[in-house]
């Protein structure tokens, strides 16, 4: 028995070092049918929850050198979604399956080994996903760009102009 819970705990920790962030879900209350909706629902996040045991969850997050407060949000039935890459999108469909169904809490979250509190959660939520923030920023950083080129056409258009309206007086 003892092989079968470090065998869970080493998985659980191979899971916690992969994805860039966690975020703990108090599941109570969700019907098998709602959280297995859920699970289909982070899958298009490239994210999963993982149900298991509260000890074996802080065993792990000491091994994976998250920070101590985490362990206070590990009570009750609890969940961990983890992920490949954006936590924004995986936040933004738990506050919304949220509003659907008034369950899950998002009680806690690691990022860059910082603790986040539900509201910073919630605001992560309520930003646009990654390729919309990739193009802000790429357009942000074009803006000067193209003013700059627009700059320094400039002198070169309005003498143009000067010498046509010249040339068409002429």
């Amino acid at each position: 028995m003892k092989a079968i819970k470090e065998n869970i705990i080493n998985d659980l920790i191979e899971k916690l070092n992969a994805s860039p962030f966690m975020i703990v879900i108090d599941y109570k209350a969700l019907t098998v049918a709602q959280l297995g909706e859920l699970r289909t629902r982070l899958s298009e996040t490239n994210s999963t929850a993982h149900v298991t045991k509260n000890s074996y969850a802080k065993r792990a997050s000491i091994a994976a050198e998250y920070p101590e407060g985490i362990n206070e949000f590990l009570t009750g039935q609890t969940a961990l979604v983890t992920g490949d890459q954006d936590i924004c999108a995986v936040a933004k469909v738990l506050k919304d399956y949220k509003k659907e169904n008034e369950k899950p809490e998002m009680r806690a979250g690691v990022m860059d080994g910082n603790l986040l509190s539900p509201e910073e959660l919630n605001a992560l939520a309520s930003l646009p996903p990654m390729d919309v923030l990739r193009a802000q920023l790429l357009g942000t950083l074009q803006s000067p760009a193209s003013t700059f080129v627009r700059l320094l056409n400039e002198p070169a258009s309005s003498l143009a102009r000067i010498l046509k309206a010249k040339e068409e007086k002429g």
